[in-house]
């Protein structure tokens, strides 16, 4: 159930902003090498880690350069019962913002999956390879039609970090669609508008955000889930609460490095 609940409030946090596709801008909020950690907590116990790591080489993906994007998730303290060591990645082209691959490493337990996406936007195909527990053999794979310039679960908040937030009207509601789990999301994020917060890095103006999430078993209320970005030129996840049928979530930042803007 904890298993669940993290990784359900992980994907809300990413599937958010695809929702900005439309207020896309040249990127000036983030750099390779950038690192950012994040505290889970679960009512008064720290359940996780989180980071967010952009390679400090940037590659080359389809003759063109790319950043090399991994988020990890990793149980803490009591919870390491639960043996969740999670990474998924993205190949994000530094220009266009567009991801060439996405690739998810999955250990919840006894559990495994590794899977790995080849985006072709030109011919609008999404291309699943499903490998073996041991990540060896390829196992399975699938091909997808999908929207041209379509993100994946991570490369879509950094896309989020290339837009001008400051458009933004209270109530403000998008829709995009995003590629994630052999399927494609609408996404739907409503603008809340602004709130001052305090942090382990300090204190900060922040736009407020609430991902309309499909009824479900863990969230509680039709907008469970609230994320606070920085009001500032790096754009960076600050904050996220989830309410859950049960208690509560809470994804903090506890410490940014590598940031473009200083």
């Amino acid at each position: 159930m904890k298993n669940q609940v993290l990784k359900s409030v992980i994907v809300a946090f990413f599937f958010f902003s695809l929702a900005f596709t439309a207020y896309g801008q040249k990127n000036m909020a983030f750099k390779n090498g950038e690192e950012l950690t994040f505290k889970v907590s679960y009512g008064f116990l720290d359940a996780a880690e989180a980071k967010m790591i952009i390679s400090p080489r940037i590659m080359s993906m389809n003759n063109r350069p790319a950043y090399k994007i991994d988020v990890y998730g990793q149980t803490l303290g009591i919870f390491k019962l639960f043996k969740v060591n999670d990474n998924w990645g993205s190949y994000l082209d530094t220009t266009k913002i567009i991801p060439y691959q996405s690739y998810r490493h999955i250990e919840e337990g006894k559990y495994r999956k590794h899977e790995r996406v080849i985006f072709d936007h030109q011919k609008k195909n999404a291309h699943v390879r499903l490998y073996d527990k041991e990540n060896k053999n390829v196992v399975d794979t699938k091909d997808y039609s999908i929207p041209e310039n379509i993100q994946d679960i991570v490369s879509g908040f950094y896309f989020l970090r290339t837009m001008d937030l400051k458009k933004l009207k209270v109530g403000d509601t998008v829709v995009i669609p995003g590629f994630f789990d052999k399927e494609i999301y609408n996404l739907k994020l409503i603008y809340e508008g602004r709130e001052n917060i305090k942090t382990k890095l300090g204190e900060f103006n922040t736009f407020i955000f609430s991902p309309v999430m499909p009824k479900n078993k863990l969230f509680r209320g039709e907008q469970p889930v609230t994320v606070w970005v920085s009001d500032d030129m790096n754009k960076i996840p600050l904050k996220i609460k989830a309410r859950l049928m049960v208690g509560s979530l809470d994804m903090d930042i506890t410490e940014a490095k590598g940031l473009r803007n200083n």
